[in-house]
């Protein structure tokens, strides 16, 4: 069988042609496999490198323990000027300001009626005591009965009893200090009507001023009676002045969990209600846990410290005590001898590796 000259001649050039098809689809495959599998290696995760961080060795440290709590300035007495009944004022003495002896007659108020009522019982009183005594001479003689007699004396006696109620009356229309003191502002007008419940001044003792302190019960092992801690009193001074405790109160705050301290000022000048500062010295611990404040990672219900174990970062929690300017005691969480983060806490994560750059010693990072 003879093929066709021009199909014999062209044979040539389709086989030219079939190679380039070829080549070009070997191509396309190739860069279609290299292009998947540059995607593949960029899907694979890649390891971020470790944490840099400064840390410091946990380790026994000396602290000076000085608690520091509010009080209040209190007078050695205090009372409101009431009156007992209530009336007319027909007379005020209402020195302001100034100083009144125990038993000086402060107010008083109208008691004409009780004066009449007393007097009416007197003249009764007088005249039964006069039937008494003739009441007598017949039971001498047998000219009255016994038990007229008894009924007479019980008279007598229920007389003497309503003079004693109406002038106890009496007495309670005079108002007096109650002790030595300096009287407040007066409240009240001459000739004013005033019941139990109006206040017609007030008188404090400044001789000797208290000091009420709050202080946490966790400290009622330093609280005792005759101890002494220094105040500072709101005056602008700034001075520090002695104090010395004379009670507790037993019964801690419900609401605080706290106690109530009294203590007296040995030589304090302020004014009742004012505010002052105290600083109760709960003594030095010498194993002591100090680490600087700006490692704690405040949390919802804990504060938290970074800690380096085994090459990865520890989350730990943490309990405080004694703050200081720069470092904080913890009390539980942390022991003598852990690696604790200092720098870099900000970028560590939980289990994360970190690299340690260098150690810290505690004297540079709280310098006295």
């Amino acid at each position: 069988m003879h093929l066709p000259l021009n199909l014999i001649l062209a044979i040539p050039y389709l086989f030219c042609m079939i190679n380039r098809f070829l080549s070009l689809t070997t191509i396309v495959f190739l860069v279609a496999t290299l292009s998947c599998k540059s995607k593949q290696e960029d899907k694979k995760p890649t390891t971020p490198p470790p944490t840099v961080v400064d840390v410091l060795i946990a380790s026994d440290q000396k602290i000076s323990n000085t608690i520091e709590v509010n009080g209040t300035v209190v007078a050695a007495e205090y009372v409101e000027l009431h009156p007992e009944v209530s009336g007319r004022l027909t007379y005020l003495n209402i020195p302001e300001g100034s100083r009144v002896e125990k038993g000086t007659i402060m107010a008083k108020i109208n008691d004409a009626d009780l004066q009449a009522q007393v007097a009416k019982t007197k003249v009764l009183l007088e005249l039964a005591q006069k039937t008494e005594e003739r009441y007598r001479k017949l039971l001498a003689v047998n000219g009255i009965n016994q038990a007229d007699y008894v009924a007479i004396l019980y008279q007598i006696n229920g007389y003497k009893a309503d003079l004693l109620y109406t002038q106890a009356l009496i007495d309670k229309t005079v108002i007096k200090a109650p002790f030595s003191g300096t009287v407040g502002l007066r409240q009240i007008s001459p000739g004013a009507y005033v019941t139990t419940a109006s206040i017609i001044a007030t008188i404090q003792q400044l001789d000797k001023l208290k000091v009420d302190l709050t202080v946490p019960e966790t400290y009622a092992k330093i609280l005792r009676k005759g101890n002494t801690i220094d105040v500072v009193l709101d005056n602008g001074t700034g001075a520090k002045q002695k104090a010395t405790i004379v009670a507790v109160e037993p019964q801690a705050n419900l609401a605080t969990r706290s106690l109530k301290v009294r203590a007296v000022l040995d030589n304090g000048r302020a004014n009742p209600g004012g505010f002052v500062k105290a600083y109760l010295d709960a003594g030095d611990n010498n194993k002591a846990i100090l680490i600087p404040t700006n490692c704690i990672i405040p949390d919802d219900k804990n504060n938290l410290v970074i800690v380096v174990k085994d090459g990865k970062a520890v989350f730990v929690s943490v309990k405080t005590g004694v703050r200081q300017a720069n470092v904080v005691e913890i009390t539980n969480g942390i022991k003598a001898g852990d690696s604790v983060v200092v720098t870099g806490v900000l970028f560590a994560r939980p289990k994360a590796k970190l690299k340690i750059r260098s150690v810290k010693q505690f004297k540079d990072l709280n310098p006295q």
